[in-house]
């Protein structure tokens, strides 16, 4: 049995263990690779592009991890390059769910990640501060950058980025608004 000291200290460095995961996640400069993931140069010789080969149409991914406030569950979804998602508890039912986008969804996601827009509408880009208390607050992880999106009234949405939420919350249990 935990002591109720130990277990009033146990549970918020558990809490802020996930929080610091969440958002190392969140600060990834450069593409989101997994191990044995990294691309290869062009076989032409000519050398990668800076963005992981996604502006030459190479593998693009994307992850879309979800919290409703700040005690709700964390929710996250992986995308794919050919389109293949993983969800672990997007509709906050602890289920881990996978399926795969239509393939003019795949092609509309890509064509979405490879905008050089995007880059512009990056947390740090924008200048971005968290602003609503107990709102669903999306972050997508892509290769420009994290991107930020609260569901709070007032709030302003990036176009690109809730345009990326929007399909992928349409094509998965993932929620757009709380």
């Amino acid at each position: 049995m935990i002591r109720p000291f130990r277990a009033r200290l146990i549970i918020p460095l558990a809490a802020g263990a996930l929080l610091v995961a969440v958002l190392a996640a969140c600060s990834t400069v450069g593409p989101v690779r997994r191990a044995g993931t990294a691309t290869a140069p062009p076989p032409d010789g000519s050398p990668a592009s800076p963005a992981g080969g996604a502006a030459a149409g190479g593998p693009v991914r994307v992850e879309l991890v979800q919290k409703h406030g700040q005690d709700g569950p964390v929710r996250t979804l992986s995308v794919q390059p050919d389109g293949r998602w993983d969800c672990a508890n997007c509709a906050g039912d602890d289920v881990r769910s996978s399926g795969q986008l239509a393939p003019e969804q795949t092609q509309r996601l890509r064509a979405l990640l490879t905008d050089e827009r995007l880059a512009a509408e990056t947390d740090k880009a924008r200048g971005y501060r968290v602003s609503c208390i107990d709102a669903l607050t999306s972050v997508l992880v892509t290769t420009p950058g994290p991107i930020t999106i609260e569901d709070c009234p007032g709030e302003e949405r990036p176009p690109l980025g809730y345009e990326i939420l929007l399909l992928l919350t349409q094509a998965t249990p993932a929620e757009a608004t709380a």
